[in-house]
């Protein structure tokens, strides 16, 4: 399966300069911008911009054009993280199972109590509960969720370059390690 699923995390393409993550950043804020006008922006030729965004494309640092759709507007309203545990050895084939459900739009490998974090939606509270109980929980490889409703989705920087963070090295060094801590020590790991 060569999906989301099979990316590398935590690893960066090698070989991208100035002008390419300008380019990528011009093309994230304005994705039907022309060639002509994106060599504009950027300050190079336009045989340079589409060279540029050729290679982008086939080292897989573009991964493809969509519109950007509000859920809400769109008639999803009701947004949850649901956290799944899975059992022993089953996360590989859990994760195949729901590659194809319409209702995760995203799926994120974690540390911590939870194996997996994913991003769901659903026109209403009935249909996010028998989702996730008739379906995420009733899966053979799920060993428990736990499913938080989003209150409020504030913003999405789900398009970030590394020329939009800051230095932390000297911030990180100074703090030392993170770790996970549970909110309430006395709450129950899982759902019984």
């Amino acid at each position: 399966m060569e999906s989301e699923t099979t990316r590398t995390s935590g690893r960066s393409a090698a070989g991208i300069d100035d002008i390419s993550y300008r380019i990528l950043q011009v093309l994230r804020d304005h994705g039907r911008i022309s060639m002509a006008a994106l060599a504009q922006e950027v300050g190079v030729s336009r045989s340079n911009a589409y060279a540029r965004v050729e290679a982008l494309t086939e080292a897989g640092v573009i991964t493809g054009y969509s519109a950007r759709i509000d859920p809400v507007r769109a008639g999803l309203g009701i947004c949850t993280l649901v956290f799944v545990t899975t059992h022993p050895q089953r996360l590989r084939e859990f994760l195949e199972e729901i590659a194809d459900i319409p209702e995760v739009e995203s799926a994120k490998i974690t540390t911590g109590e939870h194996d997996v974090m994913l991003l769901t939606r659903g026109a209403g509270v009935e249909h996010v509960h028998s989702f996730v109980v008739g379906v995420l929980a009733a899966l053979p490889q799920v060993k428990s969720v736990e499913t938080v409703l989003v209150l409020d989705e504030v913003f999405d920087r789900g398009q970030l370059l590394p020329t939009d963070l800051g230095d932390r090295r000297e911030l990180a060094a100074e703090r030392g390690l993170l770790r996970y801590t549970r909110a309430n020590p006395d709450r129950p790991s899982s759902i019984e």
